[in-house]
């Protein structure tokens, strides 16, 4: 395992961090607990993973009390992230089957609330990144939301924040607003060979501000690590249902034009897609969808694997220019879901 340096933490995270909404919803195919805490312990142990990535509405709280359970004892050893925003006790609607949002609050008591609820879930007396979870713009520009967590981070609950995009693909304007905004230390982003906008906006504005990203879906959903099937689409329990089949068929025959990336070197498709992350320097830590030993194996090694050189990150720019753009235009990237409510004081 590699490392670098996160602004405002005092201890350099991995390269490879571990996604923990993997492991404590269902949506990934992991319903056994006993597993989610064998491999977030192993991804410490084994592998030098450092960085834990999870959420207040994983779970409803599940994410950050199987994270504590599984790293007991080595707290001092690792960097905790966590999210806020959602109203993780209301009632979540379903839309024809398909997952949706909950309601969000960002006044000043609700995020003090859920900070102190995550270092109880956490058993921890900080939290090393606090990010605003799926944040529109209003919340993102809040002075309520922001001088709230100036005073957190003054009292030693929490020692950075940032703001995880989303939830899909996008969300370009929100992004450049939390990079040039000086007291936001990162942003958590979307960024895959097959999904390369707007990210490649946002990393040229973290490296021109020095701020910091993290990368989730570094693998589109199973298409760059070889777990796709085509012949059976998620269902509907399945997170990655919002995929239309389409796509997902755009994506498997776009996949045949990145061979070169991993056919006679030393690294797998999925290992590959990791490097076209860490190729820059401001993204500091890639979330791979960690979910059996096999993957957390394959994905953890990703970093000792021959990094991608400037020839092949300047032919992976080129296909996306000429044709992968085009072929993958994304059906929603264009089109945000409507907010979701706030939630009553």
């Amino acid at each position: 395992m590699k490392y670098r340096n996160m602004p405002g933490i005092d201890k350099p995270v991995s390269e490879v961090g571990f996604g923990v909404w993997s492991v404590a919803t269902p949506w990934w195919g992991v319903n056994d607990d006993k597993l989610g805490k064998r491999l977030l312990r192993m991804a410490y142990e084994d592998y030098g993973i450092t960085f834990f990535d999870t959420g207040d509405v994983y779970g409803q709280g599940k994410g950050e009390t199987l994270l504590s359970e599984a790293l007991e004892g080595l707290r001092d050893n690792v960097v905790i992230a966590t999210k806020f925003g959602y109203d993780i006790y209301a009632k979540r609607g379903d839309r024809h089957g398909r997952h949706s949002e909950l309601p969000q609050r960002w006044d000043a008591a609700s995020i003090r609330q859920s900070c102190e609820e995550s270092l109880r879930r956490l058993k921890t007396d900080v939290i090393d990144l606090y990010q605003l979870h799926n944040p529109r713009m209003e919340a993102i520009q809040s002075d309520e939301v922001l001088e709230t967590l100036e005073r957190l981070k003054g009292e030693g609950k929490i020692r950075s924040y940032g703001v995880a995009l989303g939830p899909d693909i996008g969300w370009k304007d929100e992004g450049l607003a939390t990079l040039r905004d000086e007291r936001y230390d990162m942003a958590q982003i979307i960024n895959n060979m097959l999904e390369q906008d707007p990210a490649r906006e946002l990393i040229r504005e973290a490296e021109k501000r020095n701020k910091a990203l993290i990368v989730r879906v570094p693998h589109a959903s199973g298409l760059l690590d070889g777990t796709y099937d085509p012949d059976k689409h998620f269902n509907k329990h399945d997170h990655r249902d919002h995929r239309p089949v389409k796509w997902m068929k755009a994506g498997l025959a776009a996949v045949q034009q990145l061979k070169f990336l991993y056919e006679g070197t030393d690294r797998t498709i999925g290992q590959a897609s990791i490097l076209f992350s860490l190729a820059n320097p401001s993204i500091k830590s890639v979330l791979p969808n960690i979910t059996t030993e096999e993957n957390l194996r394959e994905f953890a090694e990703a970093p000792d694997k021959t990094p991608l050189t400037e020839e092949e990150m300047k032919k992976l720019e080129e296909l996306w220019e000429t044709s992968m753009k085009e072929q993958l235009k994304q059906p929603f990237s264009d089109s945000k879901i409507k907010p979701t409510p706030v939630a009553p004081r």
